[in-house]
């Protein structure tokens, strides 16, 4: 065999190689570092936690008509789970930002359920479903920001991205995949409020029961290309 040919073959191995495991390729582990509530930093990489979302870092909430740095205390929490501690996170992929999309623990523990479990993060359905039973528990339980009025962090940061220049159209958001759907037909309901306010609001949502709709929706891509926003979950 040519030296040329063992060449090629080698590479082409090493492609093959990251093709079939690429998970592998992309973990990391070691001494890490929060960034915020849903991202760290593990020996110079940074990571996302795949499948939750915590509120942005200048995020605040609002309980009993006090606003509170939510951002910030979800980043402390963080901290607190990973202080002094060794942090494996298994990647799943790249996101747009370069970071690891991955699912990280400190020994037995999950960081991304625990987040979720004790209500620092939300589950963040546009990536998985893994962590909605953690999110439900945390909401009937009122913790951490569930025991306040918040915005989705997902719409919080869509509401902060300027308006884009006359004729370009701003790049659409990801929109959650989850469909919901009843024996009776599609069961998101879209209502416009007194004010003008186009919302939609989810099965299992407060105030769903009494919301007469104007529309119904089978996802809420449905309902947001119809001009409507995801109801403030108000605990």
């Amino acid at each position: 065999m040519t030296t040329t040919r063992k060449s090629s073959l080698s590479a082409l191995l090493a492609i093959l190689m990251l093709v079939a495991f690429p998970a592998h390729a992309q973990s990391v582990a070691g001494s890490a570092k929060a960034l915020d509530g849903d991202s760290l930093e593990v020996e110079g990489r940074q990571v996302r936690l795949l499948g939750i979302d915590a509120p942005e870092f200048d995020q605040t909430c609002s309980r009993q008509g006090s606003q509170w740095p939510c951002g910030q205390v979800a980043k402390e929490q963080l901290s607190a789970l990973i202080a002094g501690q060794r942090v494996e996170c298994r990647g799943q992929g790249i996101d747009q930002h370069g970071r690891i999309l991955a699912v990280c623990s400190v020994g037995y523990d999950e960081l991304n359920r625990t987040m979720v479990e004790q209500g620092w993060a939300v589950a963040y359905r546009s990536y998985s479903d893994a962590y909605v039973p953690a999110e439900l528990s945390a909401k009937s339980n009122k913790l951490g920001i569930w025991a306040s009025d918040f915005t989705m962090p997902e719409d919080y940061r869509h509401a902060k991205l300027p308006p884009a220049p006359p004729g370009v159209a701003r790049p659409s958001r990801q929109l959650p995949k989850q469909s919901y759907r009843s024996s009776g037909g599609c069961v998101i309901k879209g209502n416009r409020n007194r004010r003008g306010q186009w919302i939609y609001h989810l099965p299992g949502m407060p105030y769903y029961d009494q919301t007469k709709p104007e529309e119904l929706f089978c996802t809420e891509a449905e309902a947001q290309a119809a001009g409507y926003r995801r109801a403030i979950v108000r605990p």
